[in-house]
């Protein structure tokens, strides 16, 4: 496959073939609208993904190398873009520019850095160990692209969030589909705009923009596989509607991420971390602080802390030089404005914010919440917002105990100046990452896989899982083919006392057995077939 060269392509996002419906964004920091949007229809999306289709067999046999090298323009790509792109990401989310800049943009070509280096390796063909049993074949492990790639990206990092794993599913041979969010359309736009300006072939990338029903049309399309990242219940819908096919599925979901803070933690820093943890991005991320679980003896002098560092943070929009922007979402914020006020009716204490803001747009301040229960709406389901609820608990059991009790299973933390017990509670926590003495900084290694258990999600990406969960896995078996039959092949005639010789060598790991079973089959053998 030639590709093309690295310049802009006219095309857009896919729309239905007649008038398409439009929807209307609106600014989260004025509440202004930020223009009309078309919704693509089943029609457009069965078409995207018919180019996409009629694009892999070309894209899947372009070298690996040549590949890498087409999407590592991604790199020049963001460096003359960053700064459009950045301003046009906080317009659409209403996050700071450095947010928008650090956390979407900057990202990419850190993880490009890394596939460059290792999808050569974790994608080449891997030659396995044979057991004696098996003497004279080789075993062999080797991927293959799995096909046409549905991706459905979220609202929340709308570039970061679908540009990675689209890099990722387009490294190991796929084509894809993707749809953005109906939430951050303009941000939809930017993501389109990359994927062109790489000068990928035709095909190889379709971005369908539109709403729910464009997402659910992707999910029932003749696509090989979806990746989703989003909400626990849309996730559901989207694992039932591969289940129907059935094709792999990924879910990337919610999370209710636990912060455990050790007698012994430097507590300077893990309540700046608190802070930043569950504030960052307006607290709208999976991997957010939700429950900070504090022991007893530090649980007064940690809430005086972090309350002087939350009352210290600038909300504003993004030309206000802000620390903390509006909320993206207004449904999110009606779920954040449910859980503090019944958080508050059922005991819990609002130390501080715990109300919308009086001015235009999403706004909702730094929120610390005290007393809280596991009966409380707060600490069972997910927030997704700027608030931090702590548990007081008497101990570090207490809290691993109380941390694993839960729904979800993505991220947690803890807080201790004993790496050695810091250690021991991440591997006892029941989460996909865990971190010791940090937040957020694991989801940024392109080294380490991301994902959740439980109703945190399925499947991983980011790593060497990240480029694997794209693929499919093929095993083979060669064998040098000089004899003209094997041993344990027909007939049987006299090989049964030999098989039980060539069992108890197996089973007792006695190699004198197994030699001496496999030369009386080979005998039999030879014996059987001079025999016709």
């Amino acid at each position: 496959m030639t590709l093309a060269d690295p310049t802009p392509s006219t095309a857009g996002f896919a729309g239905s073939t007649a008038s398409p419906r439009l929807f209307e964004k609106h600014s989260p920091v004025t509440g202004a609208s930020l223009g009309q949007f078309p919704i693509a229809d089943s029609e457009a999306v069965d078409a995207a993904v018919a180019r996409a289709r009629a694009a892999f067999p070309g894209w899947r046999d372009t070298p690996l190398a040549v590949r890498l090298e087409a999407l590592n323009r991604g790199r020049q790509v963001l460096l003359e873009h960053a700064d459009d792109y950045a301003r046009k990401i906080a317009a659409d989310t209403g996050k700071p520019i450095f947010e928008a800049l650090m956390f979407e943009i900057a990202v990419v070509p850190l993880f490009l850095d890394h596939y460059l280096k290792r999808a050569p390796k974790v994608l080449a063909r891997r030659k396995v160990s044979t057991p004696l049993a098996m003497a004279g074949k080789s075993g062999y492990i080797e991927h293959f692209p799995r096909g046409v790639v549905g991706i459905i990206a979220p609202w929340n990092f709308p570039f970061q969030l679908a540009v990675l794993p689209v890099i990722s599913a387009l490294i190991g041979g796929n084509t894809v589909v993707l749809k953005p969010s109906e939430v951050t359309p303009i941000a939809g736009e930017v993501v389109a705009d990359f994927f062109r300006r790489l000068g990928l072939p035709p095909g190889v990338v379709e971005v369908v923009g539109g709403d729910g029903s464009t997402g659910a049309a992707l999910t029932r399309a003749n696509v090989d596989m979806l990746f989703f990242t989003g909400s626990v219940a849309t996730g559901r819908k989207v694992a039932a509607a591969a289940a129907e096919r059935p094709i792999p599925c990924e879910l990337e979901l919610g999370g209710k991420d636990v912060f455990i803070v050790c007698a012994d933690a430097n507590l300077e820093r893990a309540a700046e971390a608190a802070v930043y943890g569950s504030m960052g991005n307006c607290g709208q991320a999976c991997v957010s602080v939700e429950r900070a679980m504090v022991v007893d003896s530090v649980h007064d002098r940690f809430i005086e802390l972090v309350k002087r560092k939350l009352e210290k943070i600038k909300v504003g929009g993004p030309d206000e030089n802000a620390d903390m922007g509006p909320m993206t979402f207004a449904k999110q914020l009606q779920t954040v404005e449910r859980h503090v006020e019944s958080a508050r009716q059922a005991g819990a204490k609002v130390l501080t914010g715990g109300q919308r803001l009086a001015r235009a747009g999403l706004f909702y301040p730094p929120t610390l919440l005290t007393d809280i229960r596991p009966d409380m709406d707060i600490y069972r389901e997910e927030t997704f917002g700027p608030v931090l609820p702590v548990i007081r608990v008497r101990d570090e059991e207490e809290a691993i105990r109380l941390a694993n009790a839960s729904e979800f299973g993505l991220v947690g933390s803890v807080w201790t100046q004993d790496l050695e017990k810091g250690l021991r509670i991440a591997s006892r926590l029941e989460s996909g990452q865990v971190m010791v003495n940090d937040v957020y900084s694991s989801v940024g290694h392109p080294g380490l896989p991301f994902g959740g258990v439980r109703s945190s999600g399925i499947g991983r990406y980011h790593g060497d899982e990240g480029l694997l969960s794209f693929m499919n896995v093929k095993a083979i078996l060669v064998d040098r083919g000089k004899a003209d039959y094997d041993p344990i092949w027909y007939p049987y005639n006299n090989k049964l006392a030999s098989a039980f010789e060539v069992f108890r060598g197996v089973a007792g790991k006695k190699l004198g057995s197994v030699i001496r079973g496999f030369l009386g089959l080979r005998k039999a053998s030879i014996d059987g077939h001079d025999g016709k």
